[in-house]
């Protein structure tokens, strides 16, 4: 029941961040004016703002100038509903699915912003500091694991030290909303183990490199083409949540 409610409360969020996606690296207030066809400026109904079901039932156009609406909308509904249901299966009902929950929503908005703009916004990652602090020490108090909060503050000093010192290295390769993001990630690893961090750290280079080459060899790119490195960052980080430690546990099994 928890996973199909959480279900239902992701696809809600998902209409949210559509809009935060849309507004935010405009500088636009995310609560005013409300939502509108970007074609014609005509204001959503309520009928037709919900989430999934409108876009389907108006065939992905505009009821009033029959513009066509972007199937991204009604992906990014579901994409933060699964999401939400994988946090609500990872840690059931608990102070420390709050902040994975969080931690997923802002997640959403990051990578399409970044795939968008190439930009990391400070108005969604320096606030999560606070937040994500607060939900990870009520866990803590939660779970009675002191040592966890301890070890997250560690892990976001280590992933951000290791992010600052590649831009500082080869500052073409990487921009400092990166780092921003890196301490965020790396306290939200941590919190759950330093197997976790490791796996998670790791696999957002993997993945990029895999996803680089690959563009290379397609010739959709060359040596000197940039790519928005957040949303592997975010990817890395989704693995190490949720099959860090064993992946973890599997190496040491195996090198040891």
């Amino acid at each position: 029941m928890i996973v199909a409610f959480l279900f239902a409360v992701g696809l809600v969020i998902g209409s949210f961040l559509n809009v935060v996606v849309w507004r935010v690296p405009r500088a636009e207030s995310i609560v005013r004016p409300p939502s509108a066809c970007p074609a014609c400026g005509h204001e959503i109904r309520r009928r037709d703002n919900v989430p999934v079901l409108s876009w389907l039932n108006l065939r992905g156009r505009c009821r009033d100038c029959r513009a066509a609406i972007s199937p991204r909308y009604p992906l990014v509904e579901l994409g933060t509903a699964v999401l939400f249901a994988l946090v609500a299966l990872r840690f059931g009902v608990s102070a420390a699915a709050l902040a994975y929950l969080y931690l997923a929503a802002i997640g959403v908005c990051l990578a399409l912003i970044d795939f968008d703009t190439r930009r990391l916004p400070d108005a969604i990652v320096l606030p999560s500091y606070p937040v994500l602090a607060v939900l990870l020490a009520v866990a803590s108090w939660g779970s009675g694991d002191w040592p966890a909060l301890l070890r997250a503050l560690i892990g976001g000093v280590v992933l951000w030290a290791a992010y600052f010192l590649l831009v500082v290295a080869y500052p073409a390769g990487m921009g400092f909303g990166d780092v921003k993001l890196a301490g965020l990630l790396g306290a939200a690893l941590a919190w759950l183990g330093w197997g976790e961090l490791a796996v998670g750290g790791f696999a957002a280079f993997l993945l990029g490199g895999v996803f680089s080459v690959g563009l290379l060899l397609s010739g959709r790119a060359n040596r000197k083409s940039g790519i928005p490195f957040g949303p592997w960052m975010l990817l890395g980080a989704a693995i190490g949540i949720g099959f860090g430690g064993a992946i973890w546990t599997g190496y040491l099994d195996l090198v040891l």
